[in-house]
């Protein structure tokens, strides 16, 4: 099929654009909800059959249900007004409807269409609008009798649709209604404004060619789910009689062969002939033909009349009916990867769709055409984008195995698109390095051990050795990742109890022997870590508490006081229960505390942000918020203080001159929680969206997003080694997260309430954890 693609790759062209038009666009087009206004007269009956709104008394009783029934009355007239402008509307618009009905082009009533048995995925619908060709004027009209284009055609896409993309498939589910169309009687616009005027609500695919002398005009209609508008176009001109008569040619020179044969083994040629019927008549044409072309005639002014049967028939319907399966694959595709976000099963379809000779460019316009669509869903699906490319591009390699190295260059560049994206969603630049394959082993984690095998599994096709090695090196980080990651054994050594409400904050001193909690029952009480016994309690003049935190030196601690009026930091000696400072500005609740890793300097958070000198109480500076801060934390080297908030942002700052350094965006709820690793390069964020994010701090791009908690996430804490994140959320639980290879090592469910707040020991060796069950737990990691 010489003609090859070039239909489908004009559908692409033109049909790939208007999807992305419309996947960017449907986000800015919602449709509102409607506001229905009550009933005047419901305030008025609430009045009359609420008891506590009756007067005593008859007089009153009667007045009421007086204007009770006025009211009754009234509304029954405007709702007979109603009904009675609806009828109108419905007459004025009888004449319409059956006017539609004049150019409706089904055998079937909207009726039977709109009734959805199928209670899984809204199917694409598709009708195939036949040509009616007239074979007459290629001669013999007794095949007419038994050459059924229609039917071949519909069983044709039929068998491919119900082996790809069956109605019943929970995947990728169409519904061919073959038959439906009225072929004799319909085609074009008015037809498809019709049918889109009463099925829009069903995503639907027409399938139409129309005889135009010697060609066939090949269109398509198509809207999917809340389009508000009809795609429409002649997306090729077939050249039906060529293709017809190409067929008899071929038919005549292998007729030819067999003559030869048989006159060769004795046969008379006279004889022979008869046997041949019209192939004896296009072979003659044939060597005319070519005599003439020899002799300089343009013979295409003549008129040559090649004699055509059913073989000729079934090979233009064959035809047809690859283009048909292509369209509707790619129609299909688009659909469910669009409104489902299903991958595309075409790429895979198309070394057995494709098995004559045909145009190779055309695959990439098609290869180019899926790019364009996974372009447009970039922003809202982009985790998906790399393996849907490089499914494309293995697709294309099997090809180009069939067809040559020509087409390697298609499968290259949507290899390279997917290998890009990658690179990107992991915020490292494809230009970084003039090999992306070795700039992939810095961001690689065991998650990417699918999508790097098949990596390998297209190099291995292509027979790239150089890139080959490079993934081998990539799965061997992988394996080393994997290696490294040993699922920390959690011990439970301790439930304190003690507290009378939820517990708000826990922090563990630098020598890992003691324990500092906060109550919302307004007390402080200090632990023997190891021992889980209580050694004192504070509760003078406090109110609930938010947050605790103890200086690297271990000879104080801060508390943050979340209940107004008292809110309020105030400072103790841990070992001596001495009150140093009691910090007073705020003006609403203090959520959050931290101190610098030099003990120098107290960051304090409520709507804005205090910073104060630890030992002597001095107030440094303010650092303002448009929004609740919810949490903060100082980089080791002390030159960062970054703070979340209510706004679903976190703010880098310079803690010493209150400069504003860069505001990190990412989340879709509160964040709650922030620390800083240890090596002081990665800042971990915990959010009401109830995922966790590291970014680098001295680029602020994300690294990794965690996912797996229920609800929000809380308190986060990092292993020293900053190997192992703990992470307490209100889902109850404390997940622990190997942060290489954004692995979820272990979950810990046993506290009955959120889990607030948790802190891990200098040494590594003890996880403390604090719940509104009003327990708090101490952990032993081994």
């Amino acid at each position: 099929m010489q003609q090859g693609l070039m239909l489908l790759i004009q559908l692409v062209l033109e049909f790939a654009p208007v999807v992305a038009e419309l996947v960017q666009n449907r986000n800015k087009s919602r449709l509102g909800l409607s506001k229905y206004e009550p009933i005047e007269a419901i305030p008025e009956i609430l009045k009359v059959l609420n008891p506590a709104n009756k007067k005593s008394g008859y007089v009153e009783d009667f007045e009421q249900a007086r204007i009770f029934q006025q009211q009754l009355v009234a509304d029954n007239h405007q709702t007979r007004l109603t009904i009675a402008a609806q009828e109108r509307e419905t007459a004025l618009k009888l004449p319409e409807v059956n006017k539609i009905f004049d150019s409706w082009p089904l055998r079937l009533y909207p009726s039977q269409i709109l009734d959805h048995t199928n209670s899984g995925h809204t199917p694409l619908k598709i009708f195939i609008a036949p040509p009616q060709v007239d074979f007459d004027q290629f001669g013999d009209r007794r095949d007419e009798n038994i050459f059924q284009f229609e039917l071949m055609l519909a069983e044709g896409l039929r068998d491919f649709l119900n082996k790809h993309y069956s109605l019943h498939s929970q995947v990728r589910p169409t519904e061919l209604l073959a038959g439906a169309w009225d072929s004799k009687r319909f085609h074009s616009e008015s037809s498809i404004k019709a049918l889109f005027g009463m099925l829009k609500t069903e995503p639907s695919l027409i399938l139409e060619s129309e005889n135009d002398g010697d060609y066939l005009n090949f269109r398509i209609a198509y809207w999917g789910l809340g389009q508000g508008n009809y795609y429409y176009k002649t997306i090729a001109r077939l050249p039906y009689r060529e293709i017809l008569e190409e067929s008899a040619k071929r038919r005549a020179l292998e007729w030819k062969k067999i003559r030869d044969e048989l006159v060769a083994l004795g046969e008379k040629l006279e004889e022979v002939n008869q046997l041949g019927k019209d192939n004896v008549i296009n072979l003659e044409i044939l060597e005319k033909v070519e005599k003439w072309h020899k002799k300089g005639i343009d013979i295409s002014k003549l008129s040559l009349q090649y004699q055509v049967n059913r073989q000729d028939y079934e090979k233009l319907c064959q035809v047809l009916i690859t283009y048909h399966c292509l369209v509707a694959g790619w129609v299909a595709d688009i659909y469910h990867l669009v409104d489902r976000g299903v991958p595309p099963l075409l790429p895979e379809l198309l070394p057995s769709l494709l098995s004559d000779a045909f145009d190779l460019q055309s695959l990439g316009v098609i290869a180019s055409g899926y790019k364009q669509v996974y372009q447009a869903l970039e922003n809202e699906r982009c985790y998906w984008i790399p393996e849907l490319a490089l499914q494309l591009a293995q697709s294309l390699c099997h090809l180009s195995d069939a067809y040559g190295g020509k087409l390697r260059a298609w499968a290259n560049e949507q290899l390279n698109y997917s290998v890009s994206t990658w690179l990107q969603l992991r915020q490292i630049s494809p230009n970084d390095s003039p090999n992306p394959l070795q700039v992939m082993q810095s961001a690689v984690s065991v998650k990417d051990e699918e999508y790097v095998k098949k990596l390998r599994e297209y190099f291995v096709a292509v027979g790239d050795t150089q890139s080959i090695a490079d993934v081998d090196e990539i799965l061997n980080r992988i394996a080393n990742l994997k290696h490294q990651v040993t699922v920390q054994h959690i011990l439970l050594r301790h439930t304190l109890t003690g507290h009378s409400e939820k517990v708000t904050s826990v922090a563990i001193s630098p020598d890992s022997q003691t324990l500092v909690s906060g109550c919302a029952d307004k007390t402080i009480k200090v632990w023997n870590l190891k021992t889980g016994k209580l050694i004192r309690t504070l509760t003078e003049d406090l109110g609930k508490i938010s947050s605790v935190a103890i200086s690297p030196d271990g000879h104080y601690f801060a508390v943050g006081i979340c209940q107004h009026p008292k809110s309020n930091v105030k400072v103790w000696n841990l070992n001596s229960d001495k009150l140093l400072h009691t910090l007073l500005g705020h003006q609403k609740p203090v959520n959050c505390i931290a101190i610098s890793p030099d003990g120098q300097i107290l960051a304090s958070g409520s709507n804005k942000i205090k910073i104060w000198n630890l030992h002597k109480g001095d107030r440094i500076s303010t650092l303002w918020h448009s929004f609740t801060v919810n949490a903060a934390a100082i980089s080791p080297d002390g030159t960062i203080l970054a703070s979340g908030s209510s706004d679903n942002k976190i703010r880098l700052w310079n803690p010493h001159t209150g400069d504003p350094l860069r505001t990190l965006n990412g989340h879709s709820g509160e964040v709650k929680s922030v620390i800083i690793s240890p090596d002081g390069e990665i800042l971990f964020s915990a959010s009401a969206d109830k995922t966790i994010k590291s970014w680098h701090l001295t680029t602020g791009k994300v690294l990794h997003t965690l996912t797996g908690h229920l609800e929000e996430v809380r308190s986060l804490a990092v292993s020293p080694d900053g190997e192992i994140l703990f992470s307490g959320s209100v889902d109850k639980t404390i997940k622990i997260w190997h942060l290489q290879t954004g692995e979820l090592l272990q979950t810990i469910t046993e506290h009955s309430g959120a889990v607030n707040s948790i802190a891990i020991s200098h040494d590594g060796q003890f996880l403390a954890s604090a719940s509104s069950d009003k327990t708090i737990k101490i952990w032993q990691i081994n």
